[in-house]
């Protein structure tokens, strides 16, 4: 038997069936088997359309191995988009998703590794229809797909002394979010709160925010918010609204410069930072006299 085994990059996917116990309860056990059995293989075909490799079967999950993080991101994509489109009959499956792209070893036809293992942590996180990856995975995507991604949380893996920056894949457009407002005035209710909105100024270019919205910023034409500085990445930054505020979000090289109201300057390199009242941001370069290309932010 060979059991040579070697060392590679890939993207790893585990999908797991949300409420298979719900639904073997309605169905009864033969029912609910065959319809999940038919469902990883339909999901196991999109993953192949991906150059996905099924690596095995788990129960009511598979795991998969891609050779690149944008065709495992496509693919949990297409997956979610493909269940979200099947008739509810008899009844719809949903799956969460977890994604990671890193070495593993490759060994007798399986796989093994740190990116299997917080693969599949990514899998335990993720509710039903969701796909959530990392900033290793993040990092290896082509702009257009990074531009469907959003900041979600922080976590600990065991066996990792540092913290995961962990990412939403956002396959669908998000509904109206209901928003809480937090340290309402007493005796005041929050529909008599008006919402804040974030303006966004940088030479002649304004827009704004709402909560409810993201912006993402940089050079390229697919950013919502296109700035010319030499220094800017191709996409930059984000500006997403969160529990009634609005985050600045560094995804860049050269990292951004935040002055806030009371005029302290933050530097942030791959983190976020909350912001409040008015202030000013600088894209991969500190502040100047110039002022070119500086942001100017209003809340």
């Amino acid at each position: 038997m060979n059991h040579t085994s070697t060392q590679q990059f890939h993207a790893i996917l585990f999908a797991d069936v949300a409420g298979s116990t719900r639904l073997y309860e309605k169905l009864g056990d033969r029912a609910a088997k065959q319809a999940i059995n038919s469902l990883l293989e339909r999901m196991t075909a999109v993953a192949q359309r991906y150059s996905g490799v099924l690596v095995k079967t788990i129960g009511d999950e598979i795991l998969c191995r891609f050779p690149t993080a944008e065709r495992s991101v496509s693919a949990a994509i297409a997956m979610q988009e493909a269940l979200a489109a099947e008739a509810p009959d008899p009844v719809r499956l949903q799956m969460r998703m977890g994604l990671q792209w890193g070495p593993v070893i490759l060994e007798s036809g399986d796989v093994f590794g740190d990116a299997v293992n917080i693969a599949a942590r990514m899998s335990a996180i993720a509710r039903a229809g969701q796909i959530i990856t990392t900033r290793d995975t993040i990092g290896s995507l082509p702009d257009a797909l990074v531009l469907k991604t959003r900041l979600f949380d922080n976590t600990h893996v065991k066996g990792k002394q540092d913290s995961l920056v962990i990412y939403e894949v956002l396959w669908e457009e998000e509904a109206n979010a209901t928003v809480f407002m937090a340290n309402t005035a007493p005796g005041i209710s929050s529909q008599e709160v008006a919402p804040p909105v974030l303006t966004l100024r940088y030479q002649e270019l304004e827009r704004t925010l709402e909560l409810g919205g993201n912006l993402g910023i940089g050079r390229a034409e697919t950013c919502e918010f296109v700035v010319a500085s030499p220094l800017a990445s191709r996409v930059h930054a984000r500006i997403e609204s969160r529990r009634g505020k609005f985050v600045f979000i560094d995804q860049s090289t050269n990292g951004s410069y935040v002055r806030t109201e009371d005029g302290n300057v933050v530097y942030l390199r791959r983190e976020e930072l909350p912001l409040w009242g008015t202030g000013e941001i600088s894209l991969g370069e500190a502040f100047s006299e110039d002022g070119t290309h500086v942001l100017h932010f209003s809340i």
